[in-house]
């Protein structure tokens, strides 16, 4: 009987699943696999949301594929060596996964390919699976890759895509390949109070309720901190437990603003991707490089731990930074507000923060996470590196009644707008009654600093 094994990464879900639909195609029988590489806890990725988040998602893949006849076989340790572990154990003749992009993962794919051929086996990558448009397939004229957003986009929006595939109606598993019992989530320490619940189920259900009350809004409402009407929708792309190729047809079909703005954002997504795909080293050392000077843990260590805390002085700085480690998620807005402060106005390495935002980040990935964080520091593909938010002008405008500081800053929870944003200049009696800290920094001290230290390199 012909095997086929099925090894799920960041792709953890059954709808639209071009792996499992091949492997199903071309073997009567498949194993569902997925490995708990150790690697990526070695490596410091598996943080504590994320994992239980993983967790779910694996108890949900489980689920659907025990409704379909079949089930997951979980194992854990090197890769390479449980897949060709559980390919002899079955007699499979091939493996079928979802294509990766960051140099970690296709590493690991160039070695599961060669372990597997010499074995006389088979690998097949499959891609666009956990993006819409694969890295190299668009490229501008004379380069690998497009380091301007605008016009990958332009080409991106014109790219033809895959046709959805439907989910299996029935998953044969051969009974004698086994694995591991499922983890719990109660068995990870450390996780956010409020992190949401991974898994397909999950994801299709927020897809759901969103396009009934939030899409249509969306471009109007995104950026609006205290509105909190954003899709997130991110932890569960980050995990595959949605595809991006489904979600962009199913919003082109939808229509209007809103939908073509939510296009616009997993265009983003696939743009650092590519980016990334190109330029692995970016995840660690400066896309275009300003030379900087960056203050670090050394000589403004007090600094960087007031705004790891949230207690900056800067509410809404706080408050982002509160929601960050309450949730395992922030607002996108406020993830630019708080990388600008960090980088811009405490000038700070952008890798410092960079790696806050993947402790607590439950979507937390290394495109978007570094490169988005490039993009603030002013050393990534923004085209203007020297632009700085400030963070009490942007409370203002998009968090204008104080709906989002008060959420996360309960010292200010008796304040109206205009000063809870800045309570620093209340009266003396009425700032005294609060606890809550003064600016690390006035906001024209960081400015000149910042513009000081670019000018030198300049």
């Amino acid at each position: 009987m012909h095997v086929s094994v099925v090894l799920f990464t960041s792709d953890l879900r059954l709808r639209d699943h071009p792996p499992l639909r091949a492997a199903l195609d071309s073997a009567g029988t498949v194993v569902p696999l997925f490995v708990r590489d150790r690697a990526v806890t070695q490596a410091g990725f598996a943080a504590p949301n994320r994992s239980a988040f993983l967790v779910d998602c694996l108890a949900d893949l489980d689920s659907s594929l025990r409704e379909r006849g079949g089930r997951l076989v979980v194992r854990s340790g090197d890769l390479v060596e449980e897949v060709c572990r559980v390919v002899t154990e079955a007699d499979a003749d091939e493996v079928h996964m979802a294509a990766a992009h960051s140099r970690f993962a296709t590493r690991r794919e160039d070695g599961l390919r060669r372990a597997l051929e010499a074995d006389g086996r088979r690998l097949f990558v499959h891609d666009a699976v956990t993006v819409a448009v694969p890295p190299g397939e668009v490229t501008p004229s004379g380069a690998d890759h497009f380091a301007v957003f605008t016009p990958y986009h332009r080409q991106w929006a014109q790219a033809r895509l895959r046709d959805v595939v439907a989910a299996p109606r029935r998953v044969f598993v051969p009974e004698h390949v086994k694995g591991e019992p499922l983890p719990a989530r109660d068995d990870v320490p450390g996780i956010s109070p409020a992190l949401p619940a991974g898994g397909e189920s999950a994801g299709r259900a927020r897809v759901s309720a969103y396009w009934r009350r939030g899409l249509g809004a969306y471009d109007d409402t995104r950026d609006d901190l205290g509105a909190d009407s954003t899709s997130r929708l991110s932890a569960h792309l980050h995990f595959g437990t949605l595809s991006p190729v489904e979600l962009i047809h199913r919003a082109r079909r939808h229509g209007g603003p809103g939908a073509e703005a939510l296009v616009r954002q997993l265009a983003w997504r696939d743009f650092h991707r590519q980016v990334l795909a190109a330029r692995p080293d970016a995840a660690h050392t400066d896309y275009r490089t300003k030379r900087d000077r960056w203050r670090t843990e050394r000589t403004a260590g007090d600094d960087i731990e007031a705004w790891r805390q949230g207690r900056t002085g800067y509410p809404v700085i706080d408050a982002a930074m509160r929601q960050l480690r309450h949730e395992g998620w922030m607002h996108n807005r406020a993830r630019l507000l708080t990388a600008s402060f960090l980088t811009k106005t405490l000038y700070v390495d952008w890798r410092i923060g960079a790696a806050h935002f993947l402790h607590w980040l439950v979507d937390g990935d290394i495109a978007n996470n570094q490169l988005n964080w490039q993009w603030m520091a002013g050393t990534g593909t923004d085209t203007r590196p020297n632009r700085v938010l400030n963070p009490v002008t942007q409370a203002k405008r998009y968090d204008p009644d104080g709906t989002y500081v008060r959420r996360w800053v309960p010292e200010l929870a008796g304040l109206g707008a205009p000063a809870v944003h800045e309570p620093w200049k209340l009266p003396g009696l009425d700032r005294a009654t609060l606890d809550y800290p003064d600016p690390v920094v006035p906001l024209s001290e960081g400015l000149d600093r910042f513009r000081r230290a670019r000018d030198k390199q300049g």
